[in-house]
């Protein structure tokens, strides 16, 4: 039964014909190998201990002695998991990490921007704070998706997968274990051409969102491997209502037309253009599907098959020196701030995207006087000493 589902459910792509994917990956090692396979191999040969990247840096000193591909196995790669709204991908991704023994990451969310360090939310003071300055998560896109704020949503969602795949990168350089994420970066733009067709943004948002994109995602690694989980757009509406999520249910945003569209500009876009970087396999989801078949579906991959140098398959992780792999694995483990600075860019001429001074004076006002802001991260009023902590001045007295 398995063979047969696999033969019925991994396709190709074909230029001008949509998408229909599967296929191969990588350059580094061989082929990523399931639970199973691993144990049936016995005891793998210890590697070295993964290095403490949250607490330290990765120097040039500590090049010379810590090689980066000394940790890499067949199973250091990055997969990604693609799918429709709905589609089950959280619950396939993590079963997959598990199986391959690699670490999940879960959907960016706008979390990553709303919760502050301290632990507060900042959309505890929406109700305190000019309109054009409140938060705007998916809940509040699914309920308004023509707000003005819906433009700068999407482009903080593009901001908050940059910064989760490089985290990703940083995990995989500094451990040798492979990950397992829930959509990138290089798929984001999959709701903007949706959000515009549905005309919830402007073509100078759009704009703009593509100006972001084009300068700062070259500089990341692609995926070795993407796994789409492809459902119809009734049988995702369907998962939709299952699920009941009150804001995706009565919402305006997840119609037809946007959900159609969603499907579209994958298909016709994102995996046609991955698939010449990356591994693709696409799966007939709608019924769901077995994680077990995908791994031998996976395990059957050649990932040394993409060898010649201009072969864009697997590029990005051909790598001719060490020193290279040094390179990379400082740039991401030091200087993600560099990287997450390439967003940048003024934008004086889309009015959605702009907030007046006013309103973000009266933003700031609010937030900073709240006690939990009254100290840096890491700081409270228990600490004394004027030359090693000091209280932050309050908005009022350095504006």
């Amino acid at each position: 039964m398995a063979s047969l589902i696999r033969t019925a459910i991994v396709k190709v792509i074909t230029p001008g014909q949509g998408v229909k994917i599967a296929g191969c990956v990588f350059v580094q090692n061989r082929n990523i190998s399931g639970k199973t396979l691993r144990e049936s191999m016995g005891p793998q040969p210890p590697k070295p201990a993964p290095f403490d990247y949250v607490n330290k840096d990765y120097s040039w000193l500590r090049s010379l002695f810590d090689r980066t591909t000394h940790r890499f196995d067949d199973n250091t790669k990055v997969v990604v998991v693609e799918g429709p709204i709905a589609s089950g991908k959280t619950q396939f991704a993590a079963a997959l990490a598990e199986d391959l023994g690699m670490k999940h990451f879960p959907e960016a969310t706008m979390d990553v921007h709303y919760i502050r360090p301290n632990g507060c939310d900042l959309r505890m003071f929406d109700n305190q704070i000019p309109e054009d300055t409140r938060t705007f998560d998916h809940v509040n896109f699914n309920l308004t998706p023509d707000h003005r704020l819906a433009a700068n949503f999407q482009i903080m969602m593009y901001t908050a997968r940059y910064s989760q795949y490089i985290d990703a990168l940083v995990h995989l350089l500094n451990t040798g274990q492979g990950v397992v994420l829930e959509r990138s970066p290089y798929s984001d733009f999959v709701f903007l051409e949706a959000m515009y067709a549905c005309n919830y943004i402007s073509k100078g948002a759009r704009s703009v969102y593509y100006e972001l994109r084009g300068n700062t995602i070259e500089e990341l690694m692609r995926p070795h491997l993407v796994v789409y989980l492809d459902v119809p757009v009734d049988k995702v509406q369907e998962s939709i209502k299952r699920r009941a999520l009150k804001h995706e249910v009565t919402g305006k945003a997840l119609s037809p037309k946007f959900l159609t569209e969603v499907e579209r500009q994958y298909k016709t876009k994102y995996l046609r253009d991955i698939a010449t970087h990356a591994e693709l396999l696409v799966y007939d989801w709608t019924g769901g599907g077995e994680v077990e078949v995908v791994v031998e579906d996976i395990e059957r991959l050649n990932f040394d098959q993409y060898t010649e140098r201009e072969e864009p398959k697997m590029k990005d992780w051909r790598l001719p020196r060490e020193i290279d792999w040094a390179d990379q694995r400082m740039l991401y483990t030091n200087n993600k701030f560099f990287l997450m600075n390439l967003f940048g860019i003024p934008v004086l001429d889309v009015p959605e995207l702009i907030t007046s001074a006013e309103d973000a004076y009266e933003r700031e006002k609010v937030i900073s006087a709240h006690p939990a802001f009254h100290y840096l991260e890491g700081y409270s009023k228990d600490d004394s000493g004027l030359l090693t902590k000091n209280k932050l001045p309050k908005y009022t007295e350095y504006i």
